[in-house]
């Protein structure tokens, strides 16, 4: 038991110190229609964590699920609900598991899910998730998010159960931990517009998994035709040899003629104290395996991250990127600009790279306001040059000046700050004064800031 609390505190990053109470928490989102998704919220409760309760000579737990959706730009209340889940205890170790699901439009959302002892509301764990929607229903084919499982059962007759969708049972694993007790890795997610495609040609769909240190250790694909517009696709893997790691699932779709494709990526986390690392096991290069990433992404995703990264290249590096054409000379460059900034080569994983794809996500998710994408604000540009700032005051409401927040970064040039103020109202915050070396500058910058 000792060794598993290690594994979770070395590989899963919620807390510092795993709290007594086992609440788990997992999401992930699927089309609906052209101007929403469907979110579904999984959670698990450990029966073990609860208090008992005897009614009737029957002995049961009863938990608590809370579960609050605000509108991140408004923060304007979405929906906020309890649910009170009861579990008999028997023989089983089976858990409370349990999937809720909301239909939310295009925007931002924070989402705070919550579960706690009915008896002891002291006893708890709380999640909070910057969930952006876009919906997957459009022109372009598209992937949706990836749900583990636990187990799928195809084909079945059970369509009231609460797990059933699209002719499947899809059973969720809140915690992503496999090993051991869970040796097959199950997942599903589903295909959209793909008689958008006019190529007339299968498209190719490949499964990926790469382990912590980025090197490809799965790698299976087939051809799908482009006869119906959507469907479910599932997938295993059995991972019993695969040793204690965290790992990443990447899905992938190419429509090699069109030279466009798209992907989707999960993480995942495997126990399996008994299997012994070896360097046969992986055998490829850091410079193959950035190789191997960048080989999969089409000439527009390709664009598209170098578009992300301008802010931490240099104008040589843009001027030839910029003369490039064709996906394989970009794909050479693009491998050789991440090598070039591998914070520690004697690595086989690309640290800085997965940090910055780390950093692109989270801009996304906190940052994005109406019509911009988070990496694209100024407080995004900055989070992903300078990376987590040291300490950030925020000053929301106050009543003589604009909204405005000052973030500190102590490691760097000795120490600066960014001052970005939200001068529109908008949620849209701008640099207005930095002691950064080549960052805007301007000493009176409380000015612009006041509203009287």
């Amino acid at each position: 038991m000792f060794a598993v609390l290690l594994f979770l505190t070395a590989f899963v990053n919620a807390q510092e110190k795993k709290p007594d109470f086992d609440f788990e928490f997992d999401y992930a989102q699927f089309g609906y229609d052209s101007s929403s998704n469907r979110i579904e919220f999984y959670y698990s409760f450990n029966p073990n964590n609860l208090l008992q309760k005897i009614s009737d000579s029957t002995v049961y737990v009863e938990g608590i699920l809370d579960i609050s959706i605000k509108d991140s730009s408004t923060d304007n209340e979405v929906m906020k609900k309890l649910w009170k889940l009861s579990h008999k205890l028997s023989n089983s170790i089976e858990g409370l598991v349990g999937i809720n699901d909301f239909l939310l439009s295009r925007g931002t959302y924070k989402c705070t899910i919550g579960g706690m002892d009915s008896i002891d509301s002291e006893n708890k764990k709380y999640y909070t998730e910057y969930i952006k929607v876009d919906p997957f229903v459009s022109e372009k084919i598209s992937i949706s998010n990836l749900q583990l499982a636990s187990r799928i059962i195809p084909d079945s007759d059970n369509k009231l159960s609460k797990f059933y969708k699209n002719s499947y049972e899809v059973i969720p694993v809140p915690t992503s931990i496999f090993g051991e007790n869970q040796p097959v890795v199950f997942f599903y997610y589903e295909l959209y517009n793909l008689k958008g495609q006019d190529s007339g040609y299968p498209l190719k769909l490949s499964s990926l998994i790469f382990n912590s240190k980025g090197e490809l250790i799965s790698n299976k694909f087939k051809k799908i035709s482009t006869n119906v517009d959507s469907r479910a696709e599932v997938g295993s893997i059995n991972i019993n040899k695969f040793p204690t790691d965290k790992y990443t699932l990447i899905i992938t779709l190419i429509d090699s003629v069109n030279n466009y494709g798209i992907s989707s990526s999960k993480r995942f986390y495997i126990y399996n104290p008994s299997v012994e690392v070896t360097d046969s096991l992986y055998n490829e290069s850091a410079t193959n395996v950035l190789a191997t990433q960048f080989g999969v992404m089409s000439e527009e995703e390709l664009d598209d991250l170098f578009e992300k990264s301008k802010y931490i290249a240099t104008s040589s590096e843009i001027d030839q990127y910029d003369n490039l054409t064709g996906a394989e000379g970009k794909r050479s460059f693009s491998n050789q600009f991440w090598i070039a900034r591998d914070s520690d080569p004697s690595t086989p994983r690309n640290e800085f790279y997965l940090d910055y794809l780390d950093r692109i996500q989270r801009c996304n998710q906190v940052y994005s306001t109406l019509g911009k994408q988070g990496w694209k604000t100024d407080r995004g540009r900055v989070y992903l040059k300078y990376g987590e700032p040291s300490e950030i005051e925020r000053f929301p409401n106050q009543l003589d000046t604009k909204p405005y927040e000052i973030w500190y970064y102590n490691e760097i040039q000795g120490g600066v700050i960014f001052i970005f103020a939200d001068l529109t109202n908008f949620s849209d915050y701008q640099v207005i004064h930095s002691t950064a070396r080549g960052e805007l500058r301007d000493d009176n910058w409380e000015r612009r800031i006041n509203s009287l």
